[in-house]
C-alpha cells in the first residue's frame, strides 16, 4: 500500500475504478462461432491465449496467425510434440529431478535432526529461553530444506510465464488443485516434487482412471489424507482366501515361531507395533466428494465406510524417509464389500481399491463433476449446461480421456461465444504469470514472485483445505486483494520487483514498448474509456505500464 500512495492518487483512483468494473461484466465484440474461426481477428487469438495459456506474450499474436488458430490449438493439445523450451531455465534447479527418498535423505532428515537437537539443547538451557541456539549448522540445515519447495514453487511460475507448452501447465495447475495436497502438513512437502512431476504432470491428457490411481497411490496424498494409517479393526483382516499367504500376505512379526523385537523389525513390520487409529474416512470423503462424484453425486455416508474399507492397507513405506507407496495386507479389510450398488468379493487385497476406483471413474456422476470443473476453468464460472453435457458425454464415450474432454470444451460454440470473451477473472497465479509473460521481462529467480503470491492469497503448495483454490471470481474480487495487484504491477513495471534478477541486469528490465505490448498483445487494443482516461493520466511509461497490468480488462481473462 505504501508502494502507491508514494506512487500518485492516480493509482489509487484506479483501484476503485478497477473493483467496480471487475464486479460488472465486460463483453467484447467477439461474435459467436459455432467451430474454431478460420479467420479469426486479433482478440479472438488474445481470447485462446488467455483461456488455454497464460496469456499472450510478445510475438504470440502474429504467430498464431502464421499457422493458424486450429493448428495451435492442436499443437497445445498435444504437449509431447512442441519444445518446451525450459531446458536452460530449469537447469539451475538441482532438486527437480531427486526422488522423495533422495530429498529425504539430503534435505529433510537431516534438518529433522539438527531440529531435535536444537530441542535438546534449549531443553539443558531452560533457564535461560532467551538465548538462541541456533547454531550455523541448524540455520544451513533449514535453508537446504527450504530449498527444495523454494525450487518447486520457482520452476512453477516460469513454466507459466515462459513454456511453449501452455495448455499443459494450465493443466498440470488444474488437476494440482483438483488433487490438491498441502505443503504445511508434515512430511507432504517432501513429497511435493515426485507428486506433480510423477502423479499429476504425465497423466494431464491421459485418462482419468490412470490419474485418479497415481493420486491414490501416491504418498503425498496418502499422507495429507491420512489414508496410510487406516487400517481395518482386528476381526477384519484375516484374509478370506486360503492361498492369501502364497499370494504375498507375509505373516506377522512373531515369524517362524519366534518373536521379533521391535528394533530389530524390517521397515514393513515395524508400523504393525505403532498404536493403531483404525478405519479413516478421510481419503474415502474427498475421494467420492472432491475428486470424483461431487457432493451430489449420490453417494451415502455407508459407500464412504465401505469405500475407506477397501482402502485400507494402502500405505507407505517409510513415510518420514521418503518412502514409496506400499500395499500392506495385514492391515486390510478382507471381507465383502458394496459400494455405489457394485459388490465387491472377498479376498480382493489391493484390488479393492483398485475396483473402487474403476467405479467411481466410471461413473456418469464423475463425467459431469469433471466436465462442469473443467468448462468452469475455461468457459465461465456457471458454464452454460449445453457445453457440460457434450463434454460429460464426450468423457463417458472415450473412457474418460482428458484431452477429448479439453478439446470439446475449447473448440465449442460456447468457448467463443460473445458472453465468454472476459467471462472470468485471473486468479493471482494467473495474474502474475500473464503479467510477467505479456511484458516480455526476463526474470531468473523467481522467488521475489512466490512472496508477491502469498501477500495476494495464493501461496502456491500452500493451499490448506482438500478442495483447493477457489475457481470462481467472487474468491478473488475486493479491494483488498485488488489493491495488492496493483502493488505487484507498480513494482514489477518500475523495475523494483525486490530481489529478482534478469536479462543480466541487478533487477528486471522492462523492455523498450512495453506499455504499447500489453495493449497490442495482451488486450488487443480493446480498453473501456475509463480504462485509456485513467492511462492517459500517468505521468510516466512505468507507471502508464502499472496502470495497464492493474486495468479491469487485464483481471480478466
Amino acid at each position: 500500500m505504501q508502494t502507491l500512495r508514494r506512487l500518485s492518487p492516480v493509482l489509487l483512483s484506479a483501484i476503485v475504478a478497477m473493483s467496480l468494473a471487475i464486479d460488472g461484466r465486460i463483453v467484447g465484440a467477439q461474435k459467436s462461432s459455432g467451430a474454431v474461426p478460420p479467420n479469426p481477428d486479433d482478440r479472438t487469438i488474445v481470447h485462446i491465449l488467455n483461456r488455454i495459456g497464460f496469456g499472450a506474450a510478445p510475438g504470440d499474436i502474429d504467430r498464431v496467425r502464421r499457422i493458424g488458430l486450429q493448428t495451435y490449438i492442436e499443437q497445445q493439445l498435444q504437449p509431447e510434440r512442441v519444445d518446451d523450451g525450459m531446458a536452460a531455465r530449469l537447469a539451475q534447479f538441482e532438486t527437480l529431478a531427486k526422488s522423495s527418498r533422495d530429498l529425504a535423505e539430503e534435505y529433510f532428515v537431516p534438518a529433522m535432526m539438527e531440529r531435535r537437537q536444537q530441542k535438546r539443547e534449549q531443553s539443558a538451557a531452560a533457564e535461560a529461553p532467551q538465548r538462541d541456539l541456533r547454531s550455523p549448522e541448524q540455520l544451513e540445515a533449514m535453508r537446504v530444506q527450504r530449498k527444495v519447495l523454494s525450487e518447486l514453487t520457482q520452476q512453477k511460475i516460469l513454466r507459466a510465464a515462459y513454456s511453449n507448452r501452455q495448455l499443459e501447465e494450465v493443466m498440470v495447475d488444474f488437476w494440482f488443485n483438483h488433487f490438491n495436497v498441502f505443503a504445511g502438513k508434515g512430511p507432504t512437502r517432501m513429497y511435493l516434487t515426485e507428486y506433480e512431476r510423477d502423479a499429476i504432470r504425465p497423466h494431464v491428457f491421459g485418462k482419468f482412471r490412470d490419474l485418479l490411481q497415481a493420486t491414490a497411490e501416491s504418498p503425498a496424498m496418502l499422507f495429507f489424507l491420512d489414508n496410510w494409517q487406516s487400517v481395518a479393526p482386528v476381526d477384519a483382516r484375516r484374509p478370506r482366501n486360503a492361498n492369501a499367504e502364497s499370494a504375498g500376505q507375509r505373516p506377522g512379526p512373531q515369524a517362524g515361531g519366534r518373536r521379533v523385537r521391535p528394533e530389530m523389525m524390517t521397515g514393513t513390520e515395524r508400523p504393525l507395533q505403532r498404536p493403531q487409529r483404525g478405519l479413516n474416512e478421510n481419503y474415502a470423503r474427498e475421494l467420492m466428494e472432491l475428486h470424483t462424484l461431487g457432493v451430489d453425486g449420490g453417494y451415502t455416508q455407508k459407500d464412504v465406510q465401505e469405500v475407506a474399507r477397501a482402502f485400507t492397507g494402502w500405505t507407505i513405506e517409510g513415510p518420514r524417509r521418503g518412502g514409496g507407496f506400499r500395499f500392506d495386507p495385514r492391515v486390510h479389510d478382507h471381507g465383502d464389500k458394496t459400494v455405489l450398488g457394485h459388490h465387491i468379493k472377498a479376498g480382493g487385497g489391493k484390488g479393492d481399491g483398485e475396483r473402487v476406483l474403476g467405479i467411481l471413474a466410471n461413473h456418469p456422476a464423475t463425467a459431469r463433476f469433471v466436465a462442469t470443473k473443467l468448462a468452469r476453468r475455461f468457459i465461465a464460472d456457471d458454464p452454460p449446461a449445453s457445453v457440460v453435457t457434450r463434454a460429460s458425454t464426450r468423457f463417458r464415450e472415450t473412457g474418460g480421456d482428458i484431452r477429448e474432454v479439453v478439446r470439446t470444451i475449447i473448440t465449442s460454440p460456447e468457448f467463443f461465444a460473445k458472453q465468454t470473451y472476459r467471462a472470468k477473472v485471473k486468479t493471482p497465479f494467473e495474474f502474475v504469470a500473464s503479467a510477467v509473460r505479456t511484458t516480455g521481462i526476463e526474470i531468473a529467480n523467481a522467488e521475489p514472485i512466490a512472496q508477491a503470491l502469498r501477500s495476494l492469497g495464493m501461496p502456491l503448495y500452500h493451499c490448506q483445505p482438500p478442495t483447493g483454490y477457489a475457481d470462481r471470481a467472487d474468491a478473488w474480487v475486493n479491494t483488498g486483494a485488488l489493491l495488492n495487484r496493483m502493488n505487484f504491477a507498480v513494482a514489477l513495471a518500475s523495475g523494483n520487483l525486490r530481489g529478482a534478477r534478469g536479462g543480466g541486469s541487478p533487477r528486471p528490465v522492462v523492455p523498450s514498448g512495453a506499455r504499447e505490448i500489453v495493449v497490442q498483445s495482451a488486450l488487443a487494443g480493446d480498453l473501456s474509456r475509463s480504462t485509456v482516461a485513467t492511462v492517459d493520466k500517468a505521468t510516466t511509461d512505468a507507471q502508464a505500464l502499472a496502470l495497464l497490468l492493474g486495468s479491469p480488462e487485464f483481471q480478466r481473462r
